[in-house]
């Protein structure tokens, strides 16, 4: 597979009155073209911060302290976002790269018309478009997204939430794309609304090869959807691989404690249980693994919960790596991600 997004070292910081606030810490990974990759973990995460990186949109008092994000164009040509000016990069954002924010009832104009944000969206880029254009390829992208043409005439208020979210799909599409961020593109929705709308991107991404990146506190929604599966806790990346050995053998105890939190109809619900405890607050110099005081191991005393240990993603197999340095000892591997890179350097 050839990279699309490639994350390294980023780390994006808010600097507060009470200390600095690691939203992101040091995270790396690729993202491939014409793969599904879902971004998980629980409120506070930091999910959209990193979404906000890669698009460089991270508001005062925010910063990105370090790293780079880098995008391969249709030549492979390697463009660090970063570096990038704000009128050099409107040539990317919307263009190669779009997003479906957070909550659709807040991201459209209330007082504007469907069609108008459309027609709005390509002049920022193309001012040259003409507006039937604009208009025909509106319907185009609204079939994609099952709505009628007849929605263009319509204002935010007289459509459904459902309806509202299929229609920032239909905007995000607009410009032909090769990426899609969707920030909680199943949020405030119910159970039906939400798989109808997983089924239409499914459907989006086999017909027009559309990369897309879920960002999502809910695992069990998008499990059936994606290729791969980065889980967050705390700003850092605890593990990443294919979806199918994360959930068949999750190598690090937070994705355990997630996936033993989801309800089944096969199982006795009283079974599963919830991960002990709360988040740490991030504003704090970090002397043991963060995830520690909610570890199973930790507590029954079989893991030091070393720092430095956990500055390290170690690679389970080809494709698969975690944070969880106790579980690559078990498993006597020799191979971890190296800090400035995603290409497994041997262990010395």
């Amino acid at each position: 597979m050839k990279p699309l997004i490639e994350i390294k070292n980023l780390t994006i910081e808010f600097f507060l009155k009470n200390g600095n606030l690691k939203a992101c810490d040091n995270i790396s990974f690729t993202i491939y073209k014409n793969e599904v990759v879902g971004i998980i973990g629980e409120s506070g995460s930091g999910k959209s911060t990193l979404a906000s990186g890669i698009l460089n949109l991270v508001q005062a008092p925010g910063k990105i302290t370090s790293g780079e994000v880098y995008y391969y164009d249709d030549e492979d040509n390697k463009i660090n976002l970063l570096n990038l000016s704000v009128n050099e990069f409107n040539q990317y954002r919307w263009k190669e790269i779009a997003t479906v924010f957070q909550a659709a009832q807040n991201a459209l104009n209330p007082v504007l018309k469907i069609k108008e944000h459309f027609i709005e969206t390509v002049l920022a880029h193309s001012p040259n478009e003409k507006e039937e254009d604009i208009l025909k390829k509106a319907e185009e992208v609204l079939k994609h997204v099952r709505l009628d043409k007849s929605v263009l005439e319509y204002y935010p208020h007289q459509l459904s939430g459902g309806m509202k979210q299929r229609v920032l799909i239909a905007l995000s599409l607009i410009l032909d794309p090769k990426v899609i961020l969707l920030d909680e593109p199943t949020t405030a929705l119910d159970v039906i609304t939400q798989w109808y709308i997983l089924d239409i991107l499914k459907d989006i991404h086999k017909r027009l090869g559309v990369t897309l990146i879920f960002l999502t506190h809910d695992i069990s929604v998008i499990s059936g959807v994606i290729d791969r599966i980065a889980v967050m806790y705390a700003g850092e990346l605890v593990e990443y691989g294919e979806v199918d050995d994360v959930f068949q053998d999750p190598s690090h105890p937070y994705t355990k404690g997630l996936l033993n939190a989801i309800p089944t109809l096969r199982d006795d619900v009283t079974k599963r249980k919830a991960i002990p405890g709360n988040p740490p607050n991030l504003i704090q110099d970090f002397r043991e693994c963060k995830f520690s005081p909610r570890c199973s191991i930790f507590l029954e005393g079989k893991c030091e919960a070393d720092r430095e240990k956990t500055k390290k993603m170690y690679f389970v197999n080809e494709t698969q790596c975690t944070r969880c340095y106790k579980y690559a000892e078990n498993l006597n591997i020799e191979y971890y991600m190296e800090a400035v890179g995603n290409e497994p350097i041997k262990n010395r």
